[in-house]
């Protein structure tokens, strides 16, 4: 399955919920999600642009493995998720194949759902509010990007390491 979305630095975030609640947005998760990155000792997976994620809201644990297919005026990549029963269980799996984990965050999320586009606010410490928009293709993107008031000049075609690595260099 494609992942096609963008993000949206520095949101005001009641000025989007609004927008959205009037859009006829459902909201369907706020709550932390806790991330684990995984990769090989040689960086295998960063340099092929791939990415090995290990993600829990609390109830339900999912592995995702992505690989970008482009960066150009949205981040498209190829991605597959399959939940797994047991967080600490798929770790020690991860680490008998190789990977070892690079990096752990926690971020507070709050998703909303129109049509089939997915917006996500995302509050990671020390970092501003972000908006992530992800839609099935270029198209249904752009028109929710608009929909919301923003133009594509205002959206990044990033990943979340890209946005940490936007505000470490700030």
């Amino acid at each position: 399955m494609q992942e096609v979305e963008v993000k949206v630095l520095d949101v005001d975030v009641q000025a989007v919920r609004q927008k959205l609640v009037d859009l006829g947005a459902k909201q369907v998760f706020d709550g932390e999600l806790d991330i684990t990155i995984f990769d090989t000792e040689d960086d295998r997976m960063r340099k092929a642009k791939n990415l090995l994620r290990l993600r829990s809201d609390g109830e339900k644990t999912v592995l995702c493995h992505k690989a970008l297919i482009t960066k150009q005026g949205a981040k498209i990549m190829d991605e597959h998720e399959v939940e797994v029963q047991d967080k600490e269980r798929a770790k020690l799996f991860l680490q008998s194949l190789g990977f070892t984990k690079q990096r752990k965050q926690t971020k507070h999320r709050t998703s909303y759902v129109l049509g089939d586009v997915r917006f996500e606010l995302d509050t990671l410490p020390g970092i501003p509010t972000f908006l992530e928009i992800e839609a099935k293709d270029v198209e249904t993107l752009q028109k929710a990007v608009a929909r919301l008031g923003y133009t594509s000049q205002d959206t990044k075609p990033w990943s979340g390491k890209d946005v940490l690595d936007h505000y470490a260099k700030v």
